[in-house]
């Protein structure tokens, strides 16, 4: 199942400036610690006014996304839609410190298909587009669709789709690390002149055993069979790999990984996964063939939703399968419209906005929409807006259904936005009657997005903070105390040097400059998170009080160097109890502050949050009342 902080996560992604300019990414207990590779590129005040972020802190050539308690699951999310397995770990100060992604199975198939198909989908879009010109100009008499010149384009448009396999053999090596070359020479074999149906050759059993090719005739522009095909060549290698004698291994790995892996794809990988293919196709053609403007409607409502979770690439195998079989699709139809009614929303909401950032993101978002490039509209600026997000999608959804209902069909894979209009040409009989239909459709789109912002759109929507800032008494948590863990001076919270505790955007509560190394339980409860390196307690208390002990500024970054943990995360604790001793003269050495913030994280529940006025504290000493 898809992580419910996914969409969170990819307004993140989207708005740090995008993954390519996120150079390091670790958490502490609170906030996400990126290293940008440009911080000016971050849309900082969109991330300020986003659900689920508290805020954004700039500090130490370090640009901190702070979430709260929740920030590890955040951290995981952010790593998996992302694909950032690589930066996470990549050597840093503090890189590494945050738990290690793991992907349910859900994820991780779409982390293989994105990864299969990502290196060449650009090269691909613009081959549809190539196919899509061709039958275009032999419509309407531009082109002599037997000419010289229209064989030797076709054969560039199409080359792609025709060596599919060999393609995806290359990049589906690189994904599951199996060498390129052995994952050429299996795509490669599917595709040779003698098992092609048009070849006439004889390729109905294997070793005597019968084989059974797929519906198609052939495996050329399959995708299923050579990915799971260099799957199992890259699993198979593994086995065999260590037990061939190092003076014959040059030779003798490839030569079996290769012989077995086609041996084993024309016998069983093959029939099962194009019976598998068949199976998935068959569920969309079953609803297109009850309703199709059913089918349009839930791939334009769902479509963005489905970009947000990562899930559309689950889509497009399917959509590549359909036209390598059958010659056309209608899977993908419905989501056609929404890059161009993010064109006209983002524009709507530029006329009504007086938020002057927001203003100036809005035509880069809106041009790259016009090319398909629907992010930085997306996550930029529609989805952390929300209702504008909703209402794209609705409208998504109607225009779907149109242009199911217009009968257009898609007959190659091209590009998005405008450059996708080529893609419904019907290049066998010259038919561009698709084309026009999705460019009226695209137009519609257009205005509707516009109209519905300039309508709807509240040019002073409150902020999250304003919104949701106060309690009622009635609702208020039960009151009581928490008492200090930790002896020495009070601070008030504003007097520390960070801005996630000094504005009280965490919670509320004090600061205390520790006179002596040791933190005690401040109320019974549970030890509900301790943070690897030592420097951070979170605690429940039995009544429902949520602590946190943050043990000096930055320390995170020591790695847990002057910090000895004396409980471990979950265990039940006494107001009192011993939970960690520190080396503050060690942590100064470092350079580092020990100003210790004790913060209640669910301050909403209470009436108030009433800090000692005390000078000093010892450890035991009440120092915090709820009301």
């Amino acid at each position: 199942m898809a992580s419910k902080y996914d969409g969170l996560a990819r307004i993140i992604i989207q708005n740090v400036g995008g993954k390519s300019n996120i150079a390091s990414l670790t958490h502490c207990i609170t906030r996400l610690r990126f290293k940008l590779k440009d911080e000016s590129k971050a849309n900082t005040d969109i991330l300020k006014g986003t659900d689920g972020i508290v805020t954004v802190i700039q500090s130490g050539g370090q640009y901190m996304v702070v979430i709260g308690n929740h920030v590890a699951d955040v951290y995981d999310t952010v790593i998996s839609v992302g694909h950032l397995e690589s930066i996470a770990a990549a050597p840093d100060d503090d890189a590494g410190d945050g738990p290690k992604e793991k992907m349910n199975p859900l994820n991780a198939f779409v982390s293989i298909v994105t990864g299969v198909f990502s290196p060449f989908l650009g090269v691909m879009c613009a081959c549809g587009i190539i196919k899509g010109f061709l039958a275009l100009f032999v419509a309407i008499g531009v082109l002599d669709g037997s000419g010289g010149t229209y064989n030797i384009l076709y054969s560039l448009g199409d080359a792609i789709f025709y060596f599919m396999p060999v393609l995806l053999g290359y990049s589906a090596a690189k994904r599951f690390k199996l060498p390129e070359a052995e994952g050429l020479i299996i795509g490669c074999a599917l595709v040779y002149p003698y098992v092609l149906s048009s070849s006439g050759m004889d390729v109905s059993h294997l070793f005597g055993i019968p084989v059974s090719m797929p519906p198609s005739g052939d495996y050329s522009s399959s995708v299923l069979p050579i990915i799971v095909a260099v799957a199992f060549a890259a699993w198979f290698e593994k086995k065999i790999k260590d037990h061939i004698p190092t003076t014959i291994k040059m030779f003798t790995v490839p030569l079996l990984t290769c012989f077995v892996t086609v041996c084993l794809t024309f016998w069983i990988i093959g029939p099962i996964t194009s019976v598998v293919s068949s199976g998935l196709s068959g569920v969309f053609a079953a609803v297109a063939s009850f309703s199709p403007v059913l089918l349009g409607v839930l791939a334009g409502g769902l479509w963005m939703v489905l970009v947000m979770f990562g899930l559309h690439w689950a889509l497009v195998p399917l959509a590549i399968n359909d036209m390598a079989m059958m010659g056309h699709s209608t899977m993908l139809i419905g989501m056609f419209a929404h890059s161009f009614i993010l064109i006209g929303s983002v524009v709507g909401i530029m006329m009504k906005t007086k938020d002057k950032k927001l203003k100036s993101l809005c035509p880069p978002a809106a041009i790259s929409a016009v090319a398909g490039v629907t992010e930085p509209a997306l996550y930029g600026i529609v989805l952390p807006k929300k209702t504008p997000f909703i209402r794209a999608c609705v409208i998504s959804g109607i225009l779907g259904g149109a242009l199911m209902a217009f009968g257009v069909v898609q007959y190659t894979m091209a590009g998005l936005g405008v450059f996708g209009y080529t893609a419904y040409i019907n290049t066998a009989a010259n038919d561009a009657s698709g084309m026009v239909a999705s460019i009226v459709i695209s137009l519609i789109g257009v205005v509707a997005g516009f109209v519905s912002e300039m309508i709807f759109y509240k040019a002073d929507e409150p902020k999250k903070e304003e919104a949701g800032s106060t309690a009622s008494a009635g609702s208020a948590t039960k009151g009581g105390s928490v008492a200090a863990p930790v002896s020495g001076e009070v601070k008030e919270l504003s007097e520390v040097e960070d801005e996630a505790f000094s504005s009280g955007a965490l919670g509320q509560g004090f600061a205390i400059v520790p006179s002596e190394g040791k933190v005690y339980a401040p109320v019974d409860g549970t030890v509900s998170t301790f943070f690897p390196t030592g420097h951070a307690i979170g605690l429940l208390s039995d009544g429902g009080t949520e602590v946190l002990i943050h043990v000096g500024m930055d320390t995170v970054k020591l790695n847990g160097n002057g910090f000895t943990p004396k409980v471990e995360q979950g265990a039940k604790v006494k107001k009192g109890d011993l939970l960690l001793e520190f080396d503050i003269d060690y942590i100064k050495s470092q350079g580092y502050s020990t100003v210790t913030p004790v913060i209640i994280t669910n301050s909403d529940d209470y009436t108030d949050v009433v800090p000692t006025d005390a000078k000093q504290v010892t450890h035991g000493d009440d120092a915090i009342t709820l009301l």
